[in-house]
C-alpha cells in the first residue's frame, strides 16, 4: 500500500497546557468534537475518538509539550497504523500546534489532511476561544 506524510502547523489560542489537556482529556475532546472519545493516558494505552471511528495506542505522552499516537481509521486495513505526533509551543497569542502523521494511505491522504483542519483545528479553536 501507497502512503503518504502530513505536516500542518495552527495557531490555537490558549496555553500548550490548554491544548494539551483539549486534545489528552476525554471530557475535553468528547466538548470540542461532540462526539464520543476515551484514551487511557499512559503509554500503551488505548484511545478512541468520534465514536470510535479513530482509535489506536497512546506511544508517547509530556504534558503541554507532545503527543505521540499510534493512530487509525476505521476504514483502513486491518492492522494498519499512521503515527501522528502533536508539539505543543507557546507563541503570541497563544499556541503554535505542529503536527505531523506518518503512513496515511495515499488514498486517504485528501480525507484526512481535509479533516485535520475541519474535525480537529476548527472546533479547537472555537472551544478554546478564538
Amino acid at each position: 500500500m501507497a502512503v503518504r506524510n502530513l505536516r500542518q502547523t495552527v495557531t490555537i489560542p490558549g496555553s500548550p497546557h490548554d491544548v494539551f489537556e483539549a486534545l489528552a482529556d476525554p471530557e475535553q475532546h468528547a466538548q470540542f468534537s461532540g462526539a464520543s472519545a476515551s484514551m487511557d493516558r499512559v503509554p500503551g494505552g488505548r484511545f478512541e475518538h468520534y465514536d470510535g471511528s479513530l482509535s489506536g495506542y497512546v506511544l508517547e505522552l509530556v504534558p503541554d509539550k507532545r503527543i505521540v499516537l499510534a493512530w487509525r481509521s476505521s476504514g483502513w486495513p486491518e492492522g494498519h497504523f499512521s503515527i501522528c505526533q502533536f508539539r505543543f509551543r507557546k507563541v503570541k497569542g497563544g499556541t503554535r500546534l505542529e503536527f505531523e502523521q506518518f503512513g496515511i494511505p495515499s488514498s486517504d491522504y485528501k480525507d484526512i489532511s481535509d479533516g485535520w483542519r475541519q474535525y480537529y483545528w476548527a472546533p479547537l479553536k472555537q472551544f478554546l476561544g478564538e
